[in-house]
């Protein structure tokens, strides 16, 4: 029977190899005891222990822990009333804010499952994702409102999340087009009415009951929902502290969305679990996050490269300011290596690269403090089992062979929402143990730093955001003057990819690049529209009559890297 690592308290794995140990951190247990609490009781610890300490700072709003856990407690008892019990699915389509951490913890109070979405998404989008997980309620953006009506959302809890805020206060210039009020429609609420009610008692939950659910894709272009257990975000929550040495004086800067993994565990979760404080940004602004890692006095900061690169590449930047950080950690992409060591020279800080995915709630790789590579994935991480297999054999690759990159650990999801099919193509037995084949081609050199080389499955690297080329292509060719598109990746000196659409006319139509872009910007979230067009006669097919995108792409890398 394949091990669960759910099912009994995890047991401590051996590194991938013995040289991995080597570069452990000193004093570091490679082997974390979890909780068998649900995510709901992190903050009511916090609460307790903490009550007046300030939990989250939002352009001069401020609220404690005793705040958030109240909030928390009232907005769930509105939830309650609309019928949400343990089980059920409740969006939460919000930017940053002290709305966010609120909308989720209400869910968890009674026992629902968090559906974390883009704010960038479409009607469209947001109806598929109301379809596919059954949502009937959520808490939305003042901004986003009649979008989410437009998708079908049955009950809304609409949050204005600048109420409160102060541009004085703040220091730092408030993000534009979010200080809206709009006219709701009959039994929808703001969430000011909703903190009214009464507080929801709580619901008994475990490590095995569903807690939150990221939507990923595939190569089919079909969203599928990531099925994550308290007990597998809880690992994550609790290996984020332990692997940064976090305190309760910390000061995170939330910068990464929190309908993102890597957001929501690093810049949300592990800060509330530690009674940190987390000052959020709505929106990525460099010069207001220089400011405020400057002004608040930052020390922990999760990002992408392509945060680091904007932030240094600012006219303003003075490396002094950031002289308060003692860990700054980043995945998504690759930091350019000269970047890196700039950062480095300059403000005397090594950037440490992660890696992990919707699957694995965030990080199952790390480079240890002291001893990072740059360009690199890091070592396994907590009771992560990470090995690196032959494609047609599945049998182990020692080190310097390329392979899958395959993963076991108590962060990784039990499945894909009502895919069994998917699911069980997800994941393959190794030494009786179940492991997630995360599509990603990569080699374990001989000191057990895993690096990442190619991918499997098609996708395009926007800044950290995944964009899934069928789903792009599915919504192109609905363009009335478009026949084909084949979507691509190609190499970007900002994003570190993004990607390109080769797109074959229909007979007698006639469209330009602008105005296609233009159209799919009202289709789709603005993350996912190509930003280059080539049109040409027909596209190239294989043997079984599917379009050959991967030699087009790498034509187009090979030329994009001659003009370099």
């Amino acid at each position: 029977m394949t091990h669960d690592p759910l099912s009994s308290p995890p047991r401590p794995v051996a590194p991938a190899t013995p040289t991995a140990e080597r570069y452990w951190p000193a004093g570091k247990p490679r082997h974390l005891t979890l909780p068998r609490t649900g995510l709901m009781h992190n903050l009511r610890v916090a609460a307790e222990r903490y009550p007046d300490k300030t939990a989250l700072w939002f352009y001069g709003r401020t609220l404690s822990y005793r705040e958030l856990r109240e909030q928390a407690e009232r907005l769930a008892g509105h939830l309650a009333a609309q019928g949400v019990q343990k089980g059920d699915r409740v969006a939460v389509w919000l930017q940053n804010s002290p709305a966010w951490a609120v909308a989720a913890h209400a869910a968890w109070q009674l026992g629902a499952v968090v559906v974390p979405l883009a704010p960038m998404l479409q009607a469209r989008e947001f109806g598929f994702f109301l379809g596919d997980a059954g949502i009937r309620v959520g808490v939305v953006g003042a901004e986003l409102y009649e979008k989410a009506k437009q998708g079908g959302l049955g009950h809304a809890v609409v949050a204005n999340i600048m109420q409160g805020t102060d541009a004085a206060r703040a220091g730092i210039p408030l993000p534009d087009g979010l200080d809206v009020n709009p006219e709701l429609q009959e039994g929808d609420v703001t969430l000011e009415a909703a903190l009214e009610s009464a507080p929801a008692p709580a619901a008994e939950v475990g490590p095995d009951d569903l807690c939150v659910m990221p939507y990923t894709s595939g190569t089919t272009g079909t969203p599928k929902g990531c099925m994550h257990t308290h007990g597998t975000v809880q690992a994550n929550i609790f290996g984020a502290g332990a692997w940064v040495d976090g305190t309760v004086e910390d000061v995170y800067l939330a910068s990464l969305p929190f309908f993102h993994v890597t957001g929501f565990v690093n810049s949300l979760l592990a800060p509330i679990n530690g009674g940190g404080k987390i000052v959020m940004m709505a929106r990525w602004d460099r010069d207001a996050a220089r400011e405020l890692i400057r002004d608040h006095g930052i020390t922990v900061w999760t990002n992408t490269a392509t945060m680091v690169i904007d932030l240094m590449a600012s006219p303003n930047f003075d490396p002094a300011d950031l002289r308060s950080l003692r860990s700054v950690t980043g995945g998504g992409a690759s930091l350019p290596a000269s970047v890196g060591q700039r950062l480095l020279d300059q403000a005397g800080i090594a950037f440490a690269e992660g890696y992990g995915l919707s699957e694995t709630m965030a990080q199952t790789h790390s480079n240890p403090k002291g001893r990072p590579k740059l360009q690199c994935l890091g070592i396994p991480l907590f009771d992560v089992d990470a090995r690196v297999v032959d494609l047609d054999t599945g049998a182990e690759l020692p080190p310097g062979g390329i392979g899958e990159i395959v993963i076991h650990g108590p962060q990784v999801m039990k499945g894909y929402w009502n895919r069994p099919e998917a699911t069980a193509e997800a994941f393959m037995e190794l030494d009786g143990r179940r492991f997630f084949r995360t599509g990603d081609l990569g080699y374990m050199d001989e000191e057990g730093y895993f690096f990442f080389t190619d991918r499997l499955k098609r996708m395009v690297n926007v800044s950290g955001m995944k964009v899934w080329p069928a789903e792009v292509e599915n919504t192109l060719h609905g363009h009335p003057a478009v026949q084909e598109a084949c979507v691509i990746s190609v190499p970007d000196d900002r994003t570190g990819e993004r990607a390109r659409a080769l797109i074959v006319l229909r007979p007698g139509q006639q469209a330009s690049g602008e105005d296609i872009q233009a159209w799919a910007r009202t289709q789709m979230a603005s993350y996912k529209v190509p930003r280059d067009y080539v049109f040409v006669e027909s596209l190239p097919r294989g043997a079984t009559g599917k379009v050959a995108w991967r030699p087009l792409q790498e034509q187009a890398r090979a030329e994009l890297g001659g003009q370099r």
